[in-house]
């Protein structure tokens, strides 16, 4: 089979039409379709943009129409989080101000409690994790086997998919299975030296970074953390933990990390299709046809 996998959409409709049809789609009995190719969404379809009804309304025909397949992503993650209870009187994702403003956008949209809102979720609870189609491996944010045993022994269904067991599990913040749904859908993050911090895009302070886990040549912190911009230049040449490292020959493909510029592949083997349509980016597309080395010829994109 052959694929064509896209990154995060945050309810950018628009860019999504014009790319399924800048891939050769035609919608066409309620769903796109191709006639010989398959798409596969890397999750994060909901928040921030302004259409993400629509969004869903897409990818849902899809997959219900067999022309797609989709997996979860971090925002998916943290919406059944939100709307799921605990069994205490909340909610396994706190209703604080902090979690309410970066899911405020949705929830507007879609209407809170509303039949609609209820469909989402429970499509939400059908997203596999990941995807292992043996010549391609596609993840939201991180491929990593520990975390991926530990959450298949005790979370997933036959499917890959949380049940309501392991929803509880993966969202209980401390856990084991918390942290290695952490890793796969919002990366893996190390600790920084003493002394060094920094600032995120949203302003907050940050003592940990996310690790660059795909690239086999950043080995230490200078060279493996992301997000810093300069201040990366002052932190140590220490070594940094290497279990994150993913060294496997298969290709694997993944968004969340909000990369800028012109789509590129990240190496032969890891591609990152989050091109920040979410922030006047492009939403961006790899067309797999089966290669075990990747191409930037095969990077397609259209503009928010």
């Amino acid at each position: 089979m052959n694929y064509d996998v896209i990154g995060d959409i945050h309810g950018h409709a628009d860019a999504l039409h014009r790319l399924l049809t800048k891939l050769d789609y035609r919608e066409r009995d309620g769903a796109y379709r191709h006639s010989d190719r398959r798409a596969i969404f890397l999750g994060d379809f909901i928040d921030r943009g302004p259409e993400q009804v629509e969004v869903l309304r897409v990818v849902r025909a899809m997959a219900g129409a067999g022309t797609a397949r989709a997996i979860m992503g971090n925002h998916e993650f943290n919406a059944l989080g939100w709307g799921t209870p605990d069994g205490s009187g909340g909610f396994l994702r706190p209703h604080t101000e902090e979690n309410r403003k970066q899911h405020a956008a949705f929830l507007d949209q879609i209407g809170e409690g509303s039949p609609a809102y209820r469909e989402a979720l429970a499509w939400f609870t059908c997203l596999p994790i990941w995807l292992d189609l043996g010549g391609l491996r596609v993840v939201h944010a991180c491929w990593h086997g520990a975390s991926q045993h530990r959450l298949a022994a005790t979370c997933l269904d036959a499917t890959g998919c949380l049940h309501g067991p392991g929803l509880h599990k993966a969202l209980c913040d401390g856990a084991p299975e918390n942290r290695a749904a952490e890793i796969l859908l919002k990366g893996p993050e190390i600790r920084l030296p003493a002394g060094h911090s920094f600032r995120d895009k949203d302003g907050h302070i940050r003592h940990d970074a996310r690790l660059r886990w795909w690239d086999r040549e950043a080995t230490t912190f200078r060279s493996a953390t992301l997000g810093l911009g300069e201040g990366a230049s002052a932190l140590p040449d220490d070594p940094v933990p290497t279990h994150y490292r993913y060294d496997d020959s298969v290709p694997v493909m993944f968004g969340h990390y909000w990369m800028s510029g012109r789509p590129q592949l990240l190496s032969s083997t890891a591609s990152c299709l989050d091109f920040s349509v979410a922030k006047g980016g492009v939403l961006t597309a790899y067309r797999w046809s089966g290669e075990t080395v990747l191409s930037n010829d095969n990077l397609v994109w259209a503009p928010a």
